[in-house]
């Protein structure tokens, strides 16, 4: 049974440049780059340069949500990227990132830094990279933070890809083809066959209201033919007796009872 996919970007929801923002090592002197070309909209290309030498062999580039979402995931088991080619992939190793609450900026406009949920992954080619709901590890400036609660999945705000030097691991140029970013839940075989069932008891009994609807129309106008059949053969009768059958009808009928 295929898994049941919630689009979040890609898919039946197209990408769309103006839903993303950037957010690069820049703002803390940094000379990362990074950007979200949509090519189409069901293509987008996560792209850029990690620089590491500005900060001493530290770096990031990512792009996330813009805004704030509410998305309520708690009912699937993780998170789906769907790579595309043809071009082979970079073989970089990525982060999706999540968060379920957004501070408010500070004075100069900034972001505050909160908690972030990361998973993190390699771009080995096209095709689906799952992410489970335990892969994704709480972190805090990209540094891990064991014993931090747990991320709220009824109230995820934030959705982000990131690529970052995982403390001097890698540098230089990226480029990630997208299809999609989605939630994924699997679907038990006899779950699957339940819905499917139910599915085709209500067809069929959408089918037998709409013949039943069908049939009673038919009745319906076959009663009506048959009513105006009689009309008028009792019109054409009163005619032919020059307008006296009915009448001559009834005072036989009438003597018939005296006698």
């Amino acid at each position: 049974m295929p898994d049941e996919i919630l689009f979040l970007y890609g898919g039946d929801k197209p990408w769309t440049p103006d839903a993303w923002a950037t957010s690069d090592d820049r703002v803390r002197g940094g000379a990362s780059t990074s950007h979200l070309t949509v090519l189409g909209p069901r293509h987008a290309r996560f792209h850029g340069h990690l620089d590491t030498t500005a900060l001493g062999g530290a770096g990031f580039a990512s792009q996330h949500s813009r805004g704030e979402l509410r998305l309520d995931l708690g009912a699937y088991d993780g998170i789906v990227v769907s790579i595309r080619g043809p071009e082979p992939a970079d073989g970089k190793r990525y982060a999706l990132t999540l968060k379920d609450e957004l501070p408010p900026p500070r004075g100069d406009g900034r972001q505050q830094s909160s908690l972030t949920w990361e998973a993190d992954f390699v771009a080995a080619g096209p095709g689906d990279v799952k992410l489970p709901w335990d892969r994704f590890k709480p972190t805090y400036r990209g540094r891990g933070q064991p014993g931090a609660r747990e991320l709220n999945l009824a109230s995820v705000k934030r959705v982000g890809l990131m690529m970052r030097s995982f403390f001097g691991q890698q540098q230089g140029d990226f480029a990630l083809n997208l299809f999609s970013i989605s939630a994924w839940r699997h679907v038990p075989h006899g779950e699957g066959q339940q819905e499917q069932e139910q599915e085709q008891e209500q067809e069929q009994e959408q089918e037998q209201e709409q013949e039943q609807e069908q049939e009673q129309e038919q009745a319906r106008a076959q009663d009506e033919d048959e009513v105006d059949d009689d009309d008028d053969e009792d019109f054409k009768a009163r005619q032919a007796m020059g307008g006296q059958g009915p009448r001559r009808a009834w005072w036989k009928r009438l003597l018939c009872g005296m006698v």
